[in-house]
């Protein structure tokens, strides 16, 4: 063990020593391999933040939940754009319907949106997200109201005024969130709506889908006094039980809504079933092609940076054949010459690899304060570096090593 040791912090500063002599040479020559780890660890780095936030996103849209609507969100079988638009939209009686039919939903709700203004005295804020829902909503669509409450049974019932309000739309409106609550606005077409609740900062996500912090809640029924439901994006949204699987929610969604539209066996359907599942497994295929783009650009830096460590190990095994020499003279065998030569061509590339990291962590640095979400390395793509650092350095250095562990030492003694 001391001997294994040993090799090892001689081969570590026999490293160390050829960096500070020869700064410029083996800088250059280890470029290859820190644009390497750079190419690979900040891919797999932003990869790898970006599922995680996206799959915290789909967490908040719930993965088992279908959105019921005439547009298909994939639309995988290039279908045409003017099919879809002769289709029925979805209708608040079919949410009932489909509640009553189908015993494995758990909740479901119509959602009609629309994006208008909200005025209070001579303060008009624009590009606002309408979201008028049913009772369900809540259930389906996980948020916390910061301020105030959520809408009850009796907004719905009787149509009322009350909304809910985002974050950001307080904070600009009053600047300070809380002091929304109780105030009377003034909606499209100059609707008036009494704040009651405001929701709790979300933030930004990766799918965005339905920016909370820029949005006003109500009932469908007193959206409906401001928007024509045809024109307000209709759709349904259905949670299936717990422990009931997407393909068997969607199984009885698709009876269900045939039967409903009357559709007899040769008619094709005329509504789409869209579920977060199936658009998180398509990210996965994006993330995995941008995962193999950035292992051939690695995989070409390594290869470069490969032949430089090489050069440097065949340098460095000519100028110490006499050390080498004086080593074998005095008993150090081939397998410990071998050793430390391949040991000293792995720290080489590791130092390489420590400037390429060091890089990586600078542009998650940056990365993260442009990006909706934070950009950060998990300690398994560190020890995936430093073993490619470590396998490119014997792979460079074994043949350099196989050199030196191979000279005659008589002969190496006499070719200084």
């Amino acid at each position: 063990m001391f001997r294994f040791l040993n090799i090892v912090g001689t081969s570590l500063k026999m490293a160390l020593q050829e960096f500070r002599s020869n700064k410029l040479r083996t800088f250059l020559s280890l470029l290859g391999i820190t644009f390497g780890i750079f190419c690979i660890i900040s891919v797999l780095a932003t990869i790898n933040s970006m599922k995680i936030a996206i799959q915290n996103d789909i967490k908040s849209l719930g993965s088992n939940t279908i959105f019921i609507d005439k547009w298909e969100y994939r639309n995988d079988n290039n279908y045409p754009w003017w099919r879809f638009i002769k289709r029925p939209t979805p209708k608040y009686e079919e949410m009932k319907q489909l509640k009553e039919r189908v015993p494995i939903v758990a909740n479901a709700s119509f959602l009609m949106g629309d994006n208008s203004t909200i005025e209070i005295g001579n303060d008009i804020l624009s590009g606002v997200n309408y979201y008028g829902v049913t009772e369900d909503f809540a259930n389906i669509e996980k948020f916390n109201v910061q301020y105030g409450r959520y809408l009850q049974q009796s907004d719905f019932d009787h149509a009322s005024n009350s909304i809910v309000i985002g974050y950001l739309v307080a904070e600009k409106l009053f600047v300070n969130p809380e002091k929304a609550i109780g105030k009377i606005v003034r909606l499209k077409n100059s609707k008036p709506a009494l704040i009651i609740g405001v929701i709790e900062k979300q933030g930004q996500s990766m799918m965005n889908m339905w920016e909370y912090d820029n949005s006003i809640i109500m009932s469908h029924n007193f959206m409906k006094q401001m928007t024509r439901v045809e024109y307000a994006q209709p759709r349904i949204l259905v949670e299936g039980k717990e422990n009931v699987s997407i393909p068997a929610l969607k199984d009885e969604l698709t009876a269900a809504m045939r039967s409903i539209h009357k559709l007899s066996p040769s008619q094709e359907d005329d509504y789409a079933l869209n579920d977060i599942e199936s658009f998180s497994k398509f990210m996965d295929g994006i993330f995995s092609n941008i995962n193999m783009g950035g292992w051939a650009i690695a995989a070409l830096s390594l290869i470069v940076g490969m032949f430089g460590v090489a050069n440097i190990m065949f340098v460095t095994v000519r100028e110490r054949t006499s050390q080498i020499g004086l080593k074998k003279a005095i008993g150090a065998k081939r397998g410990t010459i071998l050793s430390e030569f391949l040991l000293e061509s792995a720290f080489l590339c590791i130092i390489g690899g420590l400037i390429g990291l060091i890089a990586v962590f600078i542009l998650t640095a940056i990365f993260s304060s442009f990006f909706s979400f934070k950009v950060f390395i998990p300690a398994d793509i560190i020890m995936l570096a430093v073993g490619i650092c470590l396998v490119v350095g014997v792979l460079a250095g074994i043949v350099p090593a196989f050199i030196a562990a191979r000279m005659d030492p008589v002969v190496a003694i006499r070719s200084k």
